[in-house]
């Protein structure tokens, strides 16, 4: 179908999106806002790239997912942390025993949000602002879904929000998690810190295990192994980031997903898995207690 001649190649309205009909779609709205855009454009048969997270709450989320699985169409989430080469590293090694049994892990990310868009007021943003799904647990949601990736499904998560950094959001500039994980029959428990108010850019995550201790740090593209009889850190791989080539490698593997030749690595099921995560968390916080994450329908975990 020709694009209309008014519409010079773009539209402002989503009804105009829906009758051009278009084969796949980006949904790159606020999170608040992206569930009813999906669904409109999975409905006219849309294959679907979604930024992450996938909304601002699991709420509704499951007619999306289903929507998408009963027409046969790909429904991507945008956490391109998967496609960069040095955490597919660190995970590898995780998988292949390096450090022997995983024992306990540590996570966190952080950047000062003023820093995030320099020239812009940052209370402004979609990330300072609740009714856009702004706030640490949603903006910096790609650590909950690696974590899933590497380690398997949250049982529990034990939460505290605050705001702390004096940066007048109405939402929560730091949140510190528990999260329990069964690996191998064995409970396992990773702390995760998310913030937006420190001033030295962070993203590292390190795995203690019976054979030593692997770390993954996303600034440098390294990661590390401490050997327990060496008693020092080696680097075992360094892949120097690349601007964009995250995001470049996950346009890659949507457009294969779409001519189906290859599955979603980060499928709506994920999506949907990281907002119970936050959710529990949410709740976590409110009553002061471990929580229960609620498993989908037809999961073995048992719901909340």
């Amino acid at each position: 179908m020709p694009l209309p001649e008014s519409a010079n190649g773009q539209f402002s309205r989503l009804g105009e999106a829906i009758d051009f009909a278009p084969q796949l779609a980006v949904i790159a709205t606020p999170a608040s806002l992206h569930l009813p855009a999906a669904m409109a454009m999975a409905e006219c048969g849309a294959h679907l790239l979604v930024e992450k997270p996938l909304a601002a709450s699991s709420e509704g989320v499951s007619a999306l997912v289903q929507a998408c699985r009963a027409r046969g169409r790909v429904l991507l989430l945008g956490y391109n942390l998967r496609f960069v080469d040095s955490l597919r590293d660190f995970r590898a090694e995780v998988a292949r025993g390096a450090v022997g049994e995983v024992l306990s892990v540590r996570c966190e990310v952080g950047q000062h949000l003023a820093d995030w868009r320099p020239g812009t007021d940052y209370r402004a943003s979609v990330s300072a602002r609740s009714e856009l799904g702004g706030g640490v647990l949603l903006e910096l949601s790609h650590e909950i879904d690696y974590l899933r990736w590497i380690f398997g499904e949250v049982e529990w998560v034990s939460a505290y929000l605050g705001h702390n950094g004096g940066l007048g959001l109405d939402v929560e500039d730091t949140a510190l998690l528990h999260l329990g994980f069964s690996i191998g029959g064995r409970e396992c428990v990773a702390s995760l810190a998310l913030d937006f108010i420190r001033h030295d850019a962070t993203r590292c995550c390190t795995v203690i295990g019976t054979e030593g201790s692997l770390r993954w740090t996303a600034m440098a593209g390294s990661v590390e192994y401490f050997s327990p009889q060496a008693g020092r850190w080696t680097e075992l791989f360094r892949r120097k980031p690349v601007r964009d080539a995250s995001y470049l490698a996950e346009w890659r593997h949507f457009l294969a997903c779409v001519r189906g030749s290859e599955q979603a690595e980060v499928s709506g099921d994920d999506g949907w898995a990281v907002l119970r995560i936050v959710d529990a968390a949410r709740r976590s916080h409110a009553s002061g207690a471990r929580t229960r994450v609620t498993q989908a329908p037809g999961s073995d975990g048992a719901a909340a």
